[in-house]
């Protein structure tokens, strides 16, 4: 397999990008961007370290981020299985990439900036649920802001084709595949009580 080493041979290959794909690029939030990603209760959360990249999906039941000023986005770590993948990442090399996500769009609006965590309770306590803060906040200052193309969308048909998860491994199934006496099933039949119980 012969492997591409210049960027002049990749250019070689494509096209000139698209005039409004340039234009549509923003250092800032603009009116409409915030509107866009203040609907969002998705984030995959790209970020890179020593050891390499790591890519996180964020959730909440309402926006997944507070938008602090028109440079500044907040996104509140709530419990998880305490990896800390992507918060080390973030102490260690501070660049981030985020991809919002809204349920029935086929836009997505990706983020690039720079991130730190705080654990300052003036940041923390902005955010509450089930009567809980979470530990840390992740401070995300924008570089760029632009949305997606949305081909990617609707070729996968992601809000349109139903559900595909019937035969998929489950979480348990996961874990045994490492470790062949794992107990998948009771993990499995307590995983979503267990979940549940962290999400905050």
């Amino acid at each position: 397999m012969q492997t591409i080493t210049s960027i002049d041979t990749l250019e070689a290959l494509y096209d000139a990008a698209v005039p409004a794909s340039l234009t549509k690029v923003t250092p800032h939030l603009t009116p409409l961007y915030r509107t866009w990603i203040e609907a969002a209760r998705f984030v995959v959360m790209s970020t890179v370290g020593p050891e390499g990249t790591d890519g996180s999906p964020r959730g909440d039941d309402g926006p997944v981020v507070k938008v602090s000023d028109n440079k500044t986005l907040l996104l509140p770590d709530w419990r998880g299985n305490n990896r800390l993948d992507t918060l080390r990442n973030i102490v260690r090399d501070g660049r981030i990439s985020l991809m919002f996500m809204v349920p029935g769009s086929n836009n997505v609006v990706r983020v690039n900036g720079q991130a730190v965590l705080t654990a300052d309770s003036e940041v923390t306590e902005q955010f509450q649920q089930a009567g809980k803060h979470p530990k840390t906040v992740i401070v995300v200052t924008t570089s760029e802001i632009y949305f997606q193309c949305a081909k990617a969308i609707m070729r996968s048909g992601l809000w349109t084709r139903g559900d595909d998860s019937a035969n998929l491994p489950t979480a348990g199934a996961f874990v045994r595949e490492m470790q062949a006496d794992f107990d998948a099933e009771s993990y499995d039949s307590g995983y979503a009580e267990y979940a549940k119980s962290r999400m905050w």
